[in-house]
């Protein structure tokens, strides 16, 4: 279609009719590469000194022992598998572990509140749970908790003989509508992945990857371990501190070729870290995913560092799908290109590719294998995938370049941005509306300063407005990501003629 904003980059490999995403990852990396080191967990309280350190065949033999254990408590074809675990080995087998078993993994974040678990596990309803220490068991939802430590204790099985098409993962993510949406994952989505080796992270077996995120999070079980380990490399996951002075100092003794985190982190690192060249010398690249890349923050990092960051866009529902490479970086000013075997274009209202350089909404190939099965719509119910004829819309704006290249031009939607979590508006305003002294609020981006996103809180009040009894209260109900660091105090709330809150007026009378 000459002039218009579609491309494609490079030839996709269908994904083989047969194919288990935990043998993938896990088994062919150990068959290839058996004693090279998989997973060094390393503790940013104490940097000197590894915790553990795992070979290919060794994670290999913990999920098939982890696969084991769950088949024998009922795990298998479409089961629901929750795990909430801290960030160590256990985590990564036990989620390999659930896919090996052909069941579905449900990994969850440790920040989520009890009414945030509940809520998920009455969605889900999960037949087993992996839990640590405290967090609450899903009897209600009809959940066996598993202790952890079983995991380990059964003789080693067989991965599970999957399609590609079946379900492997299911991950919650802000939904549009203010309630949380399960998204499930194919066994095929790691072969999707592949796309992102070639046109963004380069991985290879010699790589040592360090990720900043928690395990829970999908950028950091994609970027910061299947990823590594289906190349044949080496993540190192930090369990201790996670404080932004941490990183140099991890690695600098453990030497990591690729850096992975989020702008808000580089932007922290840069401002507490020290000797910051040196630290990361051993560093090829960064990547960066999850919010926009500022300008400011790319061209301190280089001067500091003399490293390049490397941008991606993407989203839960397919993970990143544009980005940089080391071989072609297009500045912080584009987000990159369609990765190799993507297809990508942008709408215009009508559904059809808008002309190079204007501004539409970003869509996928709906027939890309990293793209999601759909909504999870409940136990019994086939999920849905939301499409527009051949293409899965995002809801990102963007505009194309005749070259390809993409620049992100923000959400269609009003969901928040912010520290690379989408927030739902609707979730935390239903959660404000339940104080007393909140009468009216809305929900939306909150930029102290450029590069910097918030969550913030406009308020019509029905007394006093306490900043801290409001923080207080959000702690109770809301993950640490989602709650309103800003309060702002408002007589009336903007709305549209026929009701509808107008959520972007109030951040544009921030700025005006």
């Amino acid at each position: 279609m000459a002039g218009a904003s579609v491309h494609a980059e490079g030839v996709r490999r269908a994904c083989p009719a047969r194919f288990n995403m935990a043998a993938y990852t896990v088994g062919e990396p150990s068959a290839r590469w058996p004693d090279r080191e998989a997973l060094v967990v390393v503790d940013g309280d104490m940097p000197d000194l590894a915790r553990e350190t795992w070979t290919f065949a060794q994670a290999d033999e913990a999920v098939r022992r982890a696969a084991s254990a769950l088949r024998a408590a009922g795990a298998g074809p479409g089961v629901r598998v929750l795990i909430r675990l801290a960030d160590g080995p256990e985590f990564p087998v036990a989620f390999f572990g659930a896919i090996a078993a052909g069941a579905i993994a449900m990994p969850l974040s440790a920040q989520l509140s009890v009414p945030e678990l509940e809520a998920i596990a009455r969605d889900a309803r999960p037949a087993l749970a992996l839990l640590a220490g405290d967090a609450p068991a899903f009897d209600r939802a009809g959940a066996v908790r598993l202790d952890p430590a079983a995991l380990g204790a059964a003789e080693p099985g067989e991965y599970a003989d999957t399609a590609s098409d079946d379900p492997a993962f299911l991950v919650y993510t802000s939904g549009s509508t203010g309630r949380p949406r399960g998204v499930l994952h194919a066994q095929r989505s790691v072969w999707g992945r592949r796309a992102m080796r070639d046109g963004w992270q380069d991985f290879g077996p010699g790589d040592r990857v360090m990720h900043t995120g928690a395990f829970n999070w999908t950028y950091t079980l994609g970027a910061g371990l299947s990823d590594p380990w289906s190349a044949g490399a080496t993540a190192l996951l930090n369990a201790g501190s996670r404080a932004p002075e941490v990183w140099p100092r991890l690695a600098m003794r453990w030497k990591p070729t690729v850096l992975a985190s989020v702008p808000g982190m580089y932007r922290r690192i840069l401002k507490y870290g020290q000797g910051l060249e040196e630290a990361f010398a051993s560093l090829r690249h960064g990547l960066t995913a999850g919010e926009k890349l500022g300008a400011d923050v790319h061209d301190d990092w280089f001067a500091a560092t003399g490293r390049p960051l490397l941008e991606s866009l993407g989203m839960s529902e397919i993970s990143t799908y544009v980005s940089s490479s080391p071989a072609r970086q297009a500045g912080p000013a584009y987000a990159g290109w369609p990765q190799p075997g993507r297809r990508v274009a942008v709408l215009g209202e009508d559904g059809t590719p808008v002309a190079s350089g204007d501004e539409g909404v970003l869509a996928v190939d709906a027939r890309d294998p990293g793209l999601m099965l759909g909504y999870w719509r409940g136990e019994g119910v086939a999920p849905d995938l939301p499409l527009t004829g051949e293409w899965f819309v995002t809801g990102d704006r963007a505009i194309m370049e005749a070259d390809g290249r993409i620049a992100y031009r923000g959400r269609q939607d009003d969901l928040v941005n912010a520290g690379g979590y989408r927030v739902a508006p609707e979730e935390v305003e239903a959660v404000l509306l339940d104080h007393p002294c909140v009468s009216e609020v809305a929900v939306a981006a909150h930029e102290p300063k450029p590069g910097v996103t918030l969550v913030g809180a406009w308020i019509v009040a029905a007394g006093p407005l306490d900043a801290a009894a409001l923080t207080a209260h959000c702690a109770e109900r809301l993950a640490d990501y989602k709650r309103p660091r800003a309060f702002f105090a408002v007589d009336t709330l903007p709305r549209s003629a026929n009701g509808k809150l107008r959520r972007r007026a109030l951040v544009a009378g921030m700025t005006a």
